[in-house]
């Protein structure tokens, strides 16, 4: 039982260290513009796609349940 508390925690805390920021926010911060920050926020929508569905097989989502949480979960790693 203290494992799967002590799991669920960890998993808490990487997502939300991971999203602190939105992708657009972290180009603005480090003054992205142009061809740079286009690729940038390419990189940042595919980490955060791949983040969230990690997370959604963590929580055993599937079918719907796994598309919209994994729509909403990109939304908000990627919008500032």
């Amino acid at each position: 039982m203290i494992r799967i508390v002590l799991t669920a925690l960890a998993l808490t805390c990487a997502s939300s260290f991971a999203h602190a920021q939105s992708c657009t926010v972290q180009a603005t911060d480090k003054k992205l513009a142009g061809a740079a920050k286009t690729s940038f926020l390419t990189k940042c929508e595919k980490d955060a796609g791949a983040s969230c569905d990690k997370q959604a097989a963590d929580k055993k989502l599937a079918g719907a349940a796994k598309a919209s949480f994994t729509k909403k979960c990109v939304s908000d790693a990627t919008s500032g």
